[in-house]
């Protein structure tokens, strides 16, 4: 499995087990996914990633958008609860 697919997973998992609004403003990346993405940052410094390392990078910068859209949505639902 690759790290892009395993931080997908951990983003399927944590929607399907059912989240409140809080729950989504407190949602951190493991730890093994937050190293993959520094040492895929670091290594883009350099121009030493590959198509595939950068197509996973992209794909993090992806999700990480849509956690930030979720977080900000979901402290507007908080904030009339």
């Amino acid at each position: 499995m690759t790290a892009t697919r395993v931080d997908y997973e951990e983003v399927v998992d944590f929607i399907a087990a059912g989240s409140s609004p809080d729950d989504v403003i407190g949602f951190h990346p493991s730890e093994t996914a937050s190293q993959r993405v520094m040492d895929l940052l670091e290594r883009a410094k350099s121009s030493a990633l590959t198509p595939d390392e950068q197509s996973e990078l992209d794909h993090y910068f992806q999700l990480e958008h849509l956690m930030r859209l979720a977080k900000a949505r979901a402290r507007r639902f908080a904030a009339h609860e």
